[in-house]
């Protein structure tokens, strides 16, 4: 009894060290995949069976691994690639929205407003004029948005 016991206690505890060390790696692939692809249609199911998991499985341990799950890790990459377009200006909001991924020009305003903190047609107009003179290398840098809490909402007086 006590040899059942202990194998079912090492079913349910923690991966061991080496199951842990794979995980993180397949995990790495996959925030490499966004990185490279997020202009792609993605999902959570696809980027699952890319690395042999299942959907459920690869959110946890992604949020676990680098603190926000993969969808909000897509988006936000998503949006920081939006932010540069809108800063160069000669493309639309709705050309953005289609260029970085997006589907949905609500769903690409309402997270692109979370993350920045203004409409992109709002950070479209300010940005032109926050970023004049400064290299586009340090103005992605200082203009990145907020991960992990939405942006503070500018008050109004």
């Amino acid at each position: 009894m006590s040899v059942r016991c202990d194998t079912i206690t090492r079913v349910n505890s923690r991966p061991a060290p080496a199951q842990r060390l794979r995980d993180l790696a397949l995990l790495r692939r996959v925030k490499d995949r966004i990185d490279r692809e997020y202009a792609q249609p993605l999902d959570v199911e696809a980027l699952a069976r890319g690395v042999h998991m299942s959907a459920g499985h690869l959110s946890r341990e992604f949020k676990r691994a680098y603190g926000e799950s993969p969808y909000s890790y897509l988006m936000t990459r998503r949006i920081e690639r939006a932010m540069a377009l809108l800063r160069r200006g000669d493309l639309s909001v709705t050309e953005v929205c289609f260029e970085v991924g997006c589907s949905s020009l609500g769903t690409f305003s309402t997270r692109f407003t979370e993350l920045v903190g203004m409409p992109p047609s709002a950070f479209r107009r300010e940005a032109a004029l926050a970023t004049a003179g400064i290299p586009s290398c340090v103005a992605k840098q200082v203009t990145r948005p907020i991960r992990n809490r939405e942006a503070p909402t500018p008050s109004r007086n």
